[in-house]
């Protein structure tokens, strides 16, 4: 029989990855909500009542799934004080990279095993054991934590130190939202001027469209720090204009695509108009201190 996993946190989340767990042995699960204890109960968890009943006996393994940080830090300094303690803890809630380098220094105390394995991907995806994990770690605590995540996991991407997972995804986070923002001023505008949605779909789901920025500028000229020729910073910045302009006559607010012209604004400023728009990197590798092409 498969060891017994432990499952702190039976949110959406943690329920759906417990359902994964399930299909490969046994899973104790708690939560602060009778309702998603009762829940889980029905799915086949071995709920507690309490997250102390985790500990009699505690698991070797225990895998979070919290709504918040302040909330992994509060579980995880519990557990570290527990006189059975498990040799590995997997923090798959969404934390900062501060929180898990916090985590991680109360369980080296402790002597258990740390590792952020930050989750991508929706609901569906991590019930069916096909979880995406963004991982960060020591070498000795990833390599602990390899077997249980692969028996879930579609993808594992190795980020490195502790908190690189986690930062990973909120990065990731990040881009989605605020693409979403600018997304939703795009067709707004379309709308206005009677342009089908699904159209406009089309046309930015090209290897044209919205993979262009990310595939060409990002993934070929930052990483290479080529930015000669192609689209200047003065037709971006123009294109750009065009854009609040038009937004303006038509009466769509625009919040997101008003605050990426500042930068084009500054390059222009800066005598940076022939270069290719992708030199906009290189305002915050002087702002951050970094190079992006290393």
């Amino acid at each position: 029989m498969a060891e017994k996993i432990g499952l702190v946190g039976l949110g959406n989340a943690g329920l759906a990855v417990a359902t994964a767990l399930l299909r490969h042995g046994p899973v104790a699960g708690f939560d602060r909500s009778p309702e998603r204890r009762q829940l889980a109960a029905k799915d086949g968890v071995e709920v507690v009542e309490q997250l102390s009943g985790l500990s009699t006996p505690t698991p070797s393994q225990i895998v979070l799934s919290l709504p918040k940080p302040e909330a992994s830090l509060e579980v995880v300094e519990t557990i570290c004080g527990w006189s059975d303690k498990p040799s590995l803890i997997v923090e798959t809630s969404t934390v900062t990279p501060d929180t898990a380098k916090r985590c991680a220094a109360l369980c080296e105390s402790a002597g258990i095993a740390f590792v952020d394995a930050a989750i991508a991907g929706g609901v569906a995806s991590m019930a069916a054991g096909e979880i995406t994990f963004f991982l960060g770690g020591s070498e000795e605590s990833k390599a602990s934590a390899r077997p249980l995540l692969q028996s879930i996991a579609a993808q594992i991407f190795d980020l490195g130190p502790v908190g690189a997972g986690m930062g990973t995804k909120v990065v990731n986070n990040g881009v989605m939202h605020a693409v979403m923002v600018v997304l939703i001023e795009a067709f707004a505008m379309a709308r206005k001027l009677d342009v089908p949605s699904e159209t406009l779909v089309q046309i930015l789901n090209r290897e044209e469209g919205l993979l262009r920025p990310l595939v060409h500028r990002v993934g070929e000229r930052m990483r290479d720090g080529n930015y000669q020729a192609g689209m200047s910073v003065t037709n971006a910045r123009k294109d750009s204009v065009l854009a609040l302009e038009t937004a303006q006559q038509l009466g769509v607010p625009l919040f997101a695509t008003l605050a990426s012209h500042t930068p084009y604004e500054i390059a222009e400023a800066k005598g940076m108009g022939s270069q290719d728009y992708a030199a906009l990197a290189k305002l915050w590798e002087d702002w951050c201190s970094i190079q992006f092409n290393r």
